[in-house]
């Protein structure tokens, strides 16, 4: 049978799996509904990178989306791209930044499947998903029923969702997203412009700057490799879950007692009108003094060499050992910074 270590980015847990793979949506759709009227606990998972998963695995079936399938769709200057939720994050990005296609190109890299996208409204490098998100297909899990539902009833947050939260229960089937045409037509505009920073500084261009699709993908996968952010077998900085911590948001009056040199982002205001900024996970944990490459004593888990917002099995690691060393850095990053750093992956039968 298949390990959670087979079935994960980070390849830990030699438990074994019982796993259902439905081939088709409408036969997904059926499995899921049974599932769900079975009464009994089962797990999602597609592409493994933000999950992981106890040494002593899990006590239920495991329901893995293999779905594929694109379809593009003029539309009014934009083109309109419905991908299956068990397609490749990173194969839908190279196809749309292939085609001419704005608006997730700085998104490259990321693994996972499209199902899992709209649920963490994933971002990076100036671009979010909910930039381009016009709706999900979903099965309702308390209605058994099939429908869109639009992207502004998500509740779509920073790494988060009405899905995530837990307000609405439910499996994604399909996504649709509505990308700005930017090559192969006479009318399109001649690049997307640059969002970020550090991206900017890898083009060599202002922010604002239009600058071709495909060479910010290249970029940005550039700058992901050398973060161990890109998937590399023969790389160990990348068995991780990517980002192990979410970066803090937190009141403005607070960050602003934080040392000066700690990068803060304005973050909007919260439902009270209070101003909120983020800070960088990244910075806090480094400058906690946990550096990059630390492991503790006898640990198959480490500190990214690359970055120390990643937690890898470095050397053959329990997902005791991986979360042990997650306990650790957000100990010394709360001690010294007084910032709670909140888990970015999904634990399974794990507490860190």
């Amino acid at each position: 049978m298949t390990t959670f270590a087979e079935l994960t980015t980070m390849a830990v847990s030699e438990a074994e799996a019982e796993i259902l793979a439905p081939a088709t949506r409408e036969e997904l759709a059926e499995t899921y509904r049974s599932l769900v009227d079975s009464g009994e606990s089962f797990l999602i998972i597609a592409g493994g990178s933000n999950t992981v998963v106890s040494d002593d695995g899990f006590a239920g079936q495991v329901l893995r989306i293999v779905t594929r399938g694109l379809e593009f769709e003029d539309a009014n200057g934009h083109v309109l791209v419905r991908a299956e939720a068990g397609e490749s994050w990173t194969n839908l990005v190279a196809r749309t930044v292939a085609d001419g296609l704005s608006g997730i190109e700085a998104l490259a890299g990321i693994p996972g499947s499209v199902g899992a996208a709209p649920v963490q409204n994933i971002g990076a490098y100036g671009q979010e998903l909910s930039d381009v998100l016009t709706r999900i297909e979903l099965l309702d899990a308390d209605t058994g029923e099939v429908e869109w539902v639009d992207a502004s009833e998500l509740g779509l947050g920073y790494r988060t969702s009405v899905l995530k939260r837990g307000e609405r229960r439910g499996l994604v089937l399909r996504v649709e997203l509505r990308l700005a045409r930017v090559a192969g037509d006479a009318d399109a505009v001649p690049g997307a412009p640059v969002r970020y920073a550090q991206l900017a500084k890898a083009l060599n261009v202002e922010i604002g700057d239009r600058v071709d699709v495909a060479a910010q993908q290249e970029a940005v996968l550039r700058l992901r490799a050398g973060k161990g952010m890109v998937l590399d077998a023969s790389d160990p900085d990348t068995r991780s879950s990517g980002s192990f911590f979410m970066n803090p948001i937190v009141r403005h009056e607070f960050a602003r007692e934080l040392p000066y040199e700690a990068p803060k982002f304005d973050a909007g205001e919260d439902e009270n009108g209070e101003k909120l900024t983020k800070l960088s996970a990244a910075w806090l944990i480094d400058h906690s003094g946990v550096k990059r490459g630390f492991a503790l004593p006898n640990s198959g888990a480490a500190i990214s060499s690359k970055h120390t917002l990643a937690i890898t099995n470095h050397n053959g690691a329990t997902a005791e050992e991986v979360v042990e060393l997650a306990r650790y850095v957000r100990a010394r990053v709360q001690q010294e910074f007084g910032v709670l750093l909140i888990p970015e992956p999904n634990l399974i039968g794990l507490e860190v």
